[in-house]
């Protein structure tokens, strides 16, 4: 097959290009040249939000297309415009947050969803209706049945930029005492960037259209689980203090920004954590064992020297060691 993918020089779409060239298919990748791409792809250069920037893309043909971005909405538009005639299927990364909050039921497919932003506009303010512009762009250029939408929630694995699990390999690395959020048992629902890339390509083969969420089955594993994990691939003598959930909250610690991925029982973690994943795992879906992620993520992490890179459109995420020995002493 011929694939191009909007990006594919970082995480997800790095993934998805790594993937694709192991299978043999012919791979382009169309990005800004501020990252050197995966060996074996045909590189195509622009800059999506630049006056005439997707001009690289105006000839060509491809079976299929994959875009990861997640900023102004204009952007998917304006390259789902320019291929419509030249593609096959669109696929399209969003996100579960484009389920409407707070929910009314378990968030399947079929949930209400939140009022996309206009798919012309040239911000990103509210990335949830920001993705569902994107969403909504794809759809009005290529119709319901050459669309596919993929919309995972947690992501993690090698090359991650956003710096949730690198932050909790090199906090556990640096040993000590470590604040663990608990419950032990909380159960986690995310998925792995490559077990991602392999389920997209698997649906774009199959002609596949339409909406999945795609993340792990909840409970694939737990805060215990993956915490224990890093300190094992590690080697770190750290000590996990597991801590009530609300002692941490009681300690103005940040769920999720300042212990990430972490989210205190309730009503946002059974969202986040708890998406009903049915419709991808009948269509083949299938996870690895989070030891193998955060195996992987380490082996990665030091062969790039430690540090995790880091997206600049977000925020940096970890909690200080002088807040985190302040809540241990209470």
């Amino acid at each position: 097959m011929k694939l191009l993918i909007l990006g594919g020089t970082e995480f997800v779409g790095r993934a998805v290009a790594e993937a694709a060239l192991a299978r043999d298919w012919d791979v382009t990748v169309f990005h800004r040249g501020r990252h050197e791409a995966p060996e074996g792809v045909t590189v195509l250069h622009g800059d999506r939000l630049a006056a005439g920037g997707p001009a690289a893309l105006e000839d060509g043909t491809w079976d299929a297309v994959v875009d990861t971005w997640s900023a102004a909405p204009v952007a998917v538009g304006d390259a789902a415009r320019l291929l419509a005639d030249r593609v096959r299927t669109y696929a399209y990364v969003s996100t579960v947050s484009v389920y409407a909050y707070p929910p009314t039921q378990r968030i399947s497919e079929t949930a209400p969803l939140v009022t996309g932003a206009d798919p012309a506009a040239t911000d990103a303010d509210d990335y949830a209706r920001a993705k569902r512009g994107g969403e909504l762009a794809v759809l009005d250029a290529f119709g319901d049945d050459r669309t596919l939408l993929i919309r995972p929630g947690l992501i993690l694995g090698p090359h991650e930029n956003i710096g949730r699990l690198p932050w909790w390999l090199t906090r556990i690395a640096r040993g000590g005492p470590v604040l663990a959020p608990g419950p032990r048992d909380l159960p986690l629902q995310y998925i792995d960037a490559r077990d991602l890339a392999e389920w997209t390509l698997d649906a774009l083969r199959d002609g596949r259209s339409g909406a999945y969420n795609l993340v792990s089955e909840s409970g694939h594993t737990t805060m215990g689980e993956l915490l224990e994990s890093c300190t094992r691939v590690t080697g770190s003598s750290a000590e996990l203090r597991w801590t009530a959930p609300e002692d941490v909250l009681a300690a103005d610690i940040e769920p999720w920004m300042e212990l990430p991925i972490w989210l205190p029982p309730g009503e946002v973690h059974d969202v986040m954590h708890g998406a009903d994943v049915a419709k991808a795992v009948a269509a083949g879906l299938r996870c690895r064992p989070v030891g193998e992620t955060v195996a992987d993520t380490w082996a990665w992490l030091g062969r790039i020297g430690g540090a995790a890179p880091h997206r600049p459109d977000r925020p940096v995420l970890g909690l200080p060691a002088e807040k985190e020995a302040a809540a241990l002493r209470r």
